[in-house]
């Protein structure tokens, strides 16, 4: 296969390693979170660290307080070593969090300092995973009490249960059949 090609399919196969980990983590989904990590890996959130298992015992379920998520990703710089790469994704990621009693609307945004090894057999499609992530954080903000909008948005009511996300139960997993995992 052309080197150039190759490269754009392993760049291709990274994002979306990290597409599928922001998905499942918004949505709580183990089975999504596992296809984006190798089991020995590695994390450090500043906050929080450890190995891959403490890593999806702190996301799945999520703490209580942890009311929904949202993680939009940014541009992702990649560097490829061989079946190594290195990541550089940019992250701006919403919380609904609960402090004394009360719904609180938070933003942060940083960058995902990922490591990747690519494994398999030479004969098959190999997967890419992260092995170690670091989370570099660029500003917090805290937009304060947080609106209700589990019931319609701007005014309008929603015309069904469905279209309020939520970590858990969202109707985008019932959307695409068989979830990727």
């Amino acid at each position: 296969m052309d080197e150039a090609l190759a490269a754009l399919l392993d760049r291709d196969a990274i994002r979306r390693s990290i597409v599928r980990l922001a998905r499942g983590e918004d949505r709580r989904n183990a089975a999504l979170i596992r296809s984006a990590w190798w089991p020995e890996a590695k994390f450090d959130y500043g906050v929080y660290g450890g190995d891959f298992d403490a890593y999806l015992a702190w996301v799945v379920p999520g703490a209580d307080a942890i009311v929904d998520t949202q993680h939009v990703l940014g541009q992702t710089h990649i560097e490829l070593a061989g079946d190594r790469a290195k990541a550089e994704t940019h992250v701006i990621s919403y919380h609904r969090v609960i402090i004394e009693d009360a719904e609180r609307d938070t933003v942060i945004g940083g960058r995902y300092l990922d490591t990747f090894e690519k494994r398999g057999p030479a004969d098959q499609d190999a997967d890419w995973r992260i092995v170690d992530r670091v989370m570099l954080y660029d500003w917090e903000q805290d937009w304060g009490a947080a609106a209700d909008w589990s019931k319609g948005v701007m005014g309008y009511p929603f015309t069904a249960d469905h279209f309020p996300g939520r970590a858990k139960g969202d109707f985008s997993e019932t959307f695409f059949p068989g979830e990727q995992a």
